[in-house]
C-alpha cells in the first residue's frame, strides 16, 4: 500500500508540473507584445545604433501567413505535397515474446519509432507586404495538416528513400524469435503556403535578416495555426485539468501512505 501511495504522489507531482507548464505558457502569451515587421525593423535599427549589428533580441508575438523560405517551395517526401515545411514519422508495430521462469510465453504488441524526419529549412511569415523568417528548430508546429496516415502490413511494406536504410537496419537488429514485425505506421504532416500562423518566440538578427526562433532563456516557444485566443483558452483549460487531477492523486496517495503507516 505504501508503494502504491508513493506512485500516486509521484503521478500527482507530474500533473502539477504539467499545470505549471500550461500556466507559464499562458503568462508568456499574455505578457508578450504583438509586433509587426516594420516595428521590429525600427527596434533593430535602434539596437544597431546602440550596440552594433547582430545584437538585436526581442521576445514577442508575430502573426502572418506562411510563405516559402529563399530556397523556395518544398515537396513532402511521402505525399508529394507543395509546402513550406514537412515532417514524417514511421513507427514499427510488432509482437514481443517473453518467456517466464515457468516456460510460459507472454505476447504483447508494442510500437517503436523507426524514423522521424522534418525538413531542415524554416519558412517566412508575410503580412502587409513584409516578411520575417521562422526557424522551427526541429519542432513540429501546432495544428499542421496531416496528409498521410496509413498502416502497411510487414509483407506489403516497401520503404523508399532515406527511410529504407533505417528500417532495414532495425529489421536486422530486431530479428530472432523474440520479435515479430506486424507492420509500419506512416504519418506525414505539412504546412502549406498561405496558412495563417501565430508565433511566440525571440526575434534576432544574428544571421542578418530578422528571424523568430526558440528563446535562448528557455521560455515558451509557440508556433501554431490557431489564434492566440484559442491557444490561451486551451492552455487555461489544460492547467485546470492537470491541477484537479494532481490534487486528487496527491490526496489519494497521501491517504494510502498514512493508512499504511498507521
Amino acid at each position: 500500500m505504501v508503494w502504491f501511495g508513493i506512485i500516486l504522489l509521484l503521478a500527482a507531482g507530474g500533473c502539477l508540473w504539467g499545470a505549471g507548464r500550461s500556466r507559464r505558457k499562458v503568462h508568456a502569451m499574455t505578457a508578450a507584445e504583438t509586433l509587426s515587421v516594420p516595428e521590429l525593423l525600427e527596434l533593430q535599427g535602434i539596437s544597431a545604433e546602440l550596440t552594433g549589428p547582430g545584437q538585436f533580441r526581442k521576445v514577442c508575438e508575430v502573426v502572418g501567413e506562411t510563405a516559402a523560405a529563399p530556397v523556395g517551395l518544398l515537396r513532402s517526401e511521402l505525399a508529394g505535397v507543395d509546402c513550406v515545411w514537412h515532417a514524417h514519422r514511421v513507427q514499427r508495430r510488432y509482437k514481443h515474446y517473453d518467456r517466464d521462469s515457468d516456460g510460459d510465453t507472454r505476447v504483447t504488441t508494442r510500437t517503436e519509432t523507426v524514423a522521424e524526419i522534418s525538413s531542415p529549412h524554416g519558412w517566412a511569415l508575410r503580412r502587409d507586404g513584409h516578411t520575417i523568417g521562422v526557424d522551427h528548430g526541429g519542432r513540429r508546429p501546432d495544428g499542421v495538416e496531416t496528409v498521410v496516415d496509413r498502416f502497411e502490413p510487414a509483407h506489403d511494406h516497401r520503404p523508399q528513400g532515406a527511410l529504407a536504410g533505417a528500417i532495414s537496419v532495425l529489421g536486422a537488429l530486431a530479428g530472432g524469435d523474440r520479435d515479430e514485425t506486424i507492420g509500419y505506421q506512416h504519418t506525414e504532416w505539412v504546412l502549406r503556403p498561405g496558412t495563417r500562423m501565430y508565433v511566440l518566440g525571440e526575434v534576432d538578427d544574428r544571421d542578418g535578416p530578422l528571424v523568430v526562433r526558440a528563446p535562448r532563456d528557455g521560455s515558451p516557444f509557440v508556433m501554431s495555426t490557431k489564434t492566440e485566443e484559442e491557444l490561451t483558452d486551451s492552455a487555461r483549460t489544460g492547467q485546470r485539468i492537470w491541477a484537479w487531477i494532481g490534487a486528487g492523486l496527491g490526496l489519494a496517495g497521501l491517504a494510502l501512505v498514512v493508512l499504511a503507516v498507521l
